[in-house]
């Protein structure tokens, strides 16, 4: 295939590449590898003999299908990337317990928005926690979510600032913390703000939604909007819009069952059965 060709025309034209051999250890048997080949028009992806003719060939759609999505999520990553500048927005006041969460709940502090970037050149992602005001119970959903988050927040914390928002004061925020373990969590209470209500988390009523946005600090200080999600991202979808944020629902995805109509629950705690 010449440089230019394209990526269906390498599948039409690597109909078939002999397969590599290699020796067990102490066995003079030949195995065959097929994995990162194409046979027969597929691309394997494993090196068993047995798969049916149907299989492979439902599985090569899948592929591509799956090749397909891979490049959608660049294509929408750059739009987002490329989204013109924000509003300016004000220097909104936060109340914060001490960092470390096993250290009680006093003092209570107040910090500034500004604050939360703690490096020239990161961009800001805060997540509005479901708690607080008519949210009298914390959502299990974002309970989930920010379960995740806890769990990579040393890797996020190479690249961006990252905080937990919600509607519920600083000690009762705190100790649903404790209760998931969230150690790794900034934990802030904008019950006195009009922050959530700025950003769609929150009505005038004081129900209470979930919502990631993310911000910026220009070289000037100047503090910006830069986007914004909800679950809802139309009339007719109206729980999917940030479901990329949790690895959760991807991995029963990966399964025959799927994802069914599960939801999170604070019942199961943080225990996992044992085999």
């Amino acid at each position: 295939m010449s440089a230019g060709g394209t990526a269906s025309e390498a599948l039409g034209t690597a109909v078939r590449i002999a397969h590599r051999y290699c020796r067990r250890e102490n066995d003079n048997a030949e195995v065959t590898i097929m994995v990162h080949t194409f046979v027969d028009g597929t691309y394997r992806l494993t090196n068993l003999t047995t798969e049916s003719p149907g299989y492979l060939a439902k599985r090569e759609e899948l592929r591509l299908g799956e090749v397909e999505l891979m490049r959608q999520r660049e294509r929408i990553a750059e739009l987002r990337r490329n989204l013109p500048e924000g509003a300016a927005i004000e220097d909104y006041q936060f109340e914060e317990g001490p960092r470390d969460l096993n250290a009680g709940d006093a003092p209570v502090r107040n910090v500034s928005f500004s604050k939360l970037f703690t490096k020239p050149d990161r961009s800001l992602v805060i997540y509005h926690l479901m708690f607080g005001k008519k949210q009298t119970k914390p959502c299990p959903m974002c309970t989930a979510w920010l379960d995740g988050a806890n769990g990579i927040a040393h890797h996020l914390a190479q690249n961006l600032d990252f905080a937990v928002v919600a509607a519920a004061d600083v000690p009762t925020l705190r100790a649903h913390a404790r209760a998931r373990g969230w150690d790794k969590l900034r934990l802030l209470s904008a019950a006195n703000s009009s922050f959530k209500y700025d950003f769609g988390s929150e009505d005038r009523e004081g129900a209470q939604d979930s919502t990631v946005s993310v911000f910026t600090r220009d070289a000037r200080g100047v503090l910006r909007h830069f986007y914004t999600a909800h679950p809802r991202m139309s009339p007719d979808i109206q729980q999917r819009g940030i479901d990329l944020l949790a690895p959760i629902w991807h991995f029963m995805d990966l399964t025959p069952q799927g994802r069914g109509n599960w939801y999170a629950s604070l019942s199961y705690g943080t225990k996992v059965p044992t085999a």
